[in-house]
Parts: structure tokens; C-alpha cells; sequence
């Protein structure tokens, strides 16, 4: 069966270390297909620790991923919903 893994595209900028992947983490955006969300990254942030801990208790991980992971994360929040008038 073929793996379906596709990397995360927002606005102009490609997030190459962002994947979702059906199979993975049923599908949340995680980093590098690895079985770390982004939404940890961003909880671990929110919680105080620094990039530097973050490194140190997922050594798998990098500092371009964690940046890219805020990226992703700010991208999601600022989508605009705007009123229809009728």
C-alpha cells in the first residue's frame, strides 16, 4: 500500500518539516513524520520551556522544526472568517 505523507503549504511559504500523514498520529500535523505533533511543541512552549529543553527531551528533534512548528501554528490562528450579508 502506498504511504500518503504530504508536507504543509501556508500561504507562499512551504513548511517542509510539517507532515501530515493519515497514518500517523491519526493525522495531525507532526514533525517530519516523526510521532511528535506540532501541538506539543506549541504546549510545551505555552508551559514555559525553553527551545533549548525542548531539544534536550526530543533529541530527534531540531531547532528549525520548533520554528517551523510557531510558523504553522501562527498560520492557524490567523485565518479570518469574514461575515456574508444576504
Amino acid at each position: 500500500m502506498e504511504k500518503i505523507q504530504s508536507e504543509v503549504g501556508v500561504g507562499w511559504v512551504k513548511l517542509e518539516r510539517i507532515t501530515i500523514d493519515p497514518e500517523v498520529m491519526g493525522g495531525q500535523p507532526c514533525i517530519r513524520g516523526l510521532r511528535i505533533p506540532v501541538s506539543l511543541i506549541i504546549k510545551l512552549i505555552a508551559a514555559g520551556r525553553t527551545n533549548k529543553d525542548i531539544l534536550e527531551d526530543y533529541p530527534e528533534l531540531e531547532e528549525e522544526d520548533i520554528k517551523q512548528s510557531l510558523e504553522y501554528a501562527a498560520w492557524t490562528v490567523s485565518e479570518k472568517v469574514l461575515p456574508v450579508t444576504l
